[in-house]
């Protein structure tokens, strides 16, 4: 679950929109919650505490076999920021988006992790929609969000 303090925004193609907004359009609804809703862990996967491996339930049940909601990117809250940890997030930022492509939504996505400052990861996607329209959504506080402050 995402909680946090302070109102969160995303830049979409330069320009910020607050996700309480009830005006976002259609495909930025969809990257936010793919992005931050949590995809229930592999059975691989090493948890950050416990043993709940989180996710959807309604994912049991999916219309398509395989479907899932969400990203893994909850996974890392508790890890430090490290080169490995940044790969972790676009590895799990692109599973997340697939389905994009898979459904034909976008012919393409393009994801970008980097570092901001000592304790800040923002993460951002560019969309390339079938009709050839491009679209740039950048989440520049996405630590916070993964980490509930």
């Amino acid at each position: 679950m995402l909680i946090s303090s302070q109102p969160l925004s995303i830049v979409i193609d330069g320009e910020t929109v607050e996700l309480v907004q009830s005006g976002l359009d259609p495909l930025a609804r969809a990257v936010v919650i793919s992005l931050f809703t949590w995809r229930r862990a592999k059975p691989d996967d090493v948890l950050p505490a416990g043993d709940d491996r989180q996710g959807w339930f309604g994912d049991t049940f999916a219309a398509v076999q395989g479907d899932r909601i969400g990203s893994r990117l909850w996974l890392l809250s508790r890890e430090k920021i490290t080169p490995e940890t940044l790969a972790r997030a676009r590895e799990y930022a692109r599973e997340a988006l697939q389905w994009l492509v898979d459904d034909g939504v976008a012919s393409k996505v393009d994801v970008t992790v980097a570092r901001v400052g000592l304790y800040g990861v923002s993460i951002g996607a560019t969309i390339t929609r079938t009709d050839g329209t491009v679209r740039n959504l950048q989440f520049d506080d996405a630590w916070s969000a993964l980490n509930g402050v």
